[in-house]
């Protein structure tokens, strides 16, 4: 899930940050570049690890920044593909779900990547929202109140379909969704996954048989 990428990139040391040790200026503004920032094919840049080498230091007429090629090393989120993530609910609606890992919030679960079988519940007075039910069992046919539900009461369990990097659109269609330059795809529709409740439930069920 956590990566280190080794990398180099020439910089503009910023007049106000040459009262600070070298080092610790450099960091700064490599922070200001790249944190929480999305390299493609890279993933989330989430801290600079460590600066394993420094060059240059070389003033242009006219500037009064000094320029450096930097390599160091970045601390990125790139899941991969089968990976299983643990995560919390954002958002629930007739698409599918949305899960957040706190610092990262486009997570989605289609309703093809949903247990098998699914319902979705919606809220009264609240378009498109509400919440997603696993009709899993003759119990679930019985019972008042569904057993297996979706509503964020829980820690979810997915697992990684996969993780795309969509190209910058020239436009943004009105109404649209905020552009999200990664975007992860997850699923449930395996055992073990889920509302971690679900899972504990059956291992105490087990343990007690």
């Amino acid at each position: 899930m956590f990566y280190l990428s080794l990398i180099e990139h020439t910089l503009r040391l910023p007049p106000h940050l040459l009262h600070l040790p070298l080092d610790e200026a450099l960091k700064t503004e490599l922070e200001t570049l790249f944190i929480d920032k999305v390299i493609a094919n890279l993933g989330l840049c989430i801290s600079v690890y460590d600066i394993r080498s420094i060059k240059g230091g070389f003033v242009f007429a006219g500037d009064g920044a000094s320029t450096y090629t930097v390599e160091f090393r970045l601390l990125v989120f790139r899941p991969f593909t089968g990976e299983v993530i643990i995560a919390k609910l954002k958002e629930s609606d007739a698409n599918g779900l949305r899960l957040s890992l706190g610092f990262f919030d486009d997570i989605y679960v289609p309703v093809d990547q949903m247990p098998n079988p699914s319902r979705f519940e919606a809220v009264p007075n609240m378009r498109n929202q509400g919440r997603w039910i696993w009709d899993f069992g003759e119990e679930e046919e019985q019972s008042d109140e569904p057993r297996f539900v979706i509503d964020g009461a829980d820690l979810i369990k997915f697992r990684v379909q996969n993780v795309i990097y969509p190209s910058i659109p020239l436009e943004q269609p009105e109404n649209s969704k905020p552009f999200a330059p990664m975007v992860i795809t997850g699923t449930l529709n395996h055992d073990g996954l889920g509302p971690v409740s679900w899972w504990e439930e059956a291992e105490i069920v087990e343990d007690e048989s």
